[in-house]
């Protein structure tokens, strides 16, 4: 039986940055459970379910074996990070 550990909010950041070197990411959150903060050029023209499987893409593997059991997401281009 694979037991993983969880993952600590660092090291899912450092997950996603080397994933995502243009995007500003913050990871918050402990327990299994995090919020993911994204800012990047990469989701320009998509739509929010889309910008999701981005992510989940990068952590998968990571949710299947056990190591984050929750990710709430806020993802957003610089353009609408500034208007908001």
């Amino acid at each position: 039986m694979n037991r993983s550990r969880l993952l600590q909010a660092i090291e899912i950041e450092q997950l996603l940055a080397a994933a995502l070197p243009e995007c500003e990411i913050a990871v918050e959150g402990g327990d299994g459970k995090y919020l993911v903060s994204a800012t990047g050029n990469v989701f320009e023209g998509l739509n929010a379910v889309q910008r999701q499987q981005a992510i989940y893409k990068i952590l998968n593997e990571h949710i299947s074996s056990g190591a984050i059991h929750a990710v709430s997401m806020k993802l957003q281009t610089p353009a609408e990070s500034s208007s908001s």
